[in-house]
């Protein structure tokens, strides 16, 4: 066929690339594992940059809160045969000793300097115990009649008793957070942090608080002295102690005491413990702890179990009696509740007929055992399938449960001349 003017016919061509040879695919694949290994590095160190900032604008904490406190327990002492012939055994050998020691110390003409240089070693162990002191503040917001915003602080002495990662627990008053709408706690150096309930106890009118310890420098953190728990079961009559925290009701303030007497199997709710009656001052709602001469944290100064009798002296909780229910709060758990005051009936009173089991001095009102039906006068005999015969029993029972547990509870009561038994279900309660 004939072209016709102006057609014009163009050849089409496709380039085709040259097939890669074995070396240009192996660096290919070499650039590309490396531009992959490049992206994971910068990514891993932005990741690692980056999530610190985040954690603290968005209030985030590490996993390792979630660590669970430990408090091991304390044994009371026994005194037995062994403990008195000892005794007998070292009274009769030191005795010569003891002679020529007292002899020599009659010599002796003491000075202004000897006392200091004892006073020493107290003002040492003192200031280092102070360097787990702090102020709790509670922050409560209101307005006055005028719809003016009005703000109420009160300050309170606490005790740092552990250290969990970011963490610090600090044992203080109950007066210390209550009705408050925030909490500002300061360190010893004056560093103020905010601070969050992690439980409280209305029973015994303590409290643990929490803080944030992620924004302190090391050597702040270094500073921090965590307070070791004493065992209180190990103090006498005459021991020295010294008072922390708020005794002369500033925070910060010392004194130094003895104890002067000790009380074995007082009554408390929920269980027995020791009680202190000690020389040094104390405001119990300012919040006053007690350590040893070791810096040990052996007590606090409650107005509880302040008596007439021992005018003048400050009456100590002991920190061994307490040790289970300071586990509690140190983890965020409220302690179980039952709600009663008793005593274990003694062999005396079994051979004349009482039931063995705890004797319900007061059943406190309002509490769960109260709300039960349990009454003044009952014989607790058994807490659900455990039979209980002294405190020792019934206080390890009350501890097994938590607070929302309903547990059947068999009592002896006392009708016509005759014990009845009765069954009756307790919902515990926190404390």
């Amino acid at each position: 066929m004939p072209e016709k003017n102006g057609d014009r016919h163009f050849i089409k061509e496709k380039i085709v690339r040259q097939p890669m040879s074995r070396r240009q695919i192996a660096r290919r694949i070499l650039l590309t594992a490396f531009c992959g290994m490049l992206f994971g590095v910068v990514a891993g160190v932005c990741f690692a940059v980056s999530k610190p900032i985040a954690e603290r604008q968005l209030g985030l904490r590490e996993t390792e809160e979630s660590q669970r406190v430990t408090i091991p327990k304390d044994e009371p002492e026994t005194t037995g045969v062994s403990a008195a012939t000892t005794a007998a055994d070292s009274d009769t050998e030191s005795e010569p000793l003891g002679d020529v020691v007292q002899s020599e110390i009659a010599k002796y003409t003491y000075e202004a300097e000897d006392v200091d240089r004892i006073f020493a070693g107290l003002r040492a162990v003192a200031a280092e115990a102070d360097q787990g002191i702090v102020s709790v503040h509670s922050i409560q917001r209101q307005v006055d009649w005028f719809d003016n915003p009005i703000e109420t602080t009160g300050q309170h002495a606490g005790i740092l008793i552990a250290k969990m990662g970011n963490e610090g627990l600090i044992l203080t008053t109950e007066a210390a957070i209550e009705a408050a709408d925030s909490i500002e706690v300061a360190l010893a150096d004056g560093t103020v942090l905010e601070g969050a309930v992690k439980q409280r106890d209305t029973v015994a009118d303590m409290a643990v608080v929490s803080i944030d310890l992620s924004g302190l420098g090391q050597d702040q953190r270094d500073k921090l002295t965590v307070i070791e728990l004493g065992n209180s079961y190990s103090v006498k009559q005459g021991d020295l102690v010294m008072a922390v925290g708020s005794p002369a009701g500033v925070i910060h303030s010392t004194d130094y005491g003895v104890i002067s007497y000790v009380v074995r199997n007082v009554q408390m709710v929920d269980g027995i413990g020791r009680v202190f009656y000690t020389s040094v001052n104390g405001a119990a709602s300012e919040g006053t702890f007690l350590i040893n001469l070791n810096g040990q944290l052996i007590g606090w100064v409650t107005e509880a179990y302040a008596s007439a009798q021992e005018s003048g002296m400050a009456a100590v909780i002991g920190i061994s009696d307490y040790k289970a229910v300071l586990e509690d709060l140190s983890n965020g758990v409220a302690p179980p509740y039952f709600g009663i005051r008793g005593q274990e009936v003694s062999r005396e009173q079994t051979e004349a007929g009482m039931p063995a089991g705890i004797y319900v001095v007061e059943s406190v009102a309002d509490g769960p055992a109260y709300s039960a039906g349990i009454q003044n006068g009952d014989i607790i005999t058994a807490i659900g399938e455990a039979t209980v015969t002294n405190m020792k029993e019934f206080q390890n029972q009350i501890d097994l449960l938590s607070s929302g547990d309903r547990v059947q509870v068999t009592v002896q009561r006392n009708g016509a001349d005759v014990y009845r038994q009765l069954q009756f279900t307790v919902e515990i309660r926190g404390r």
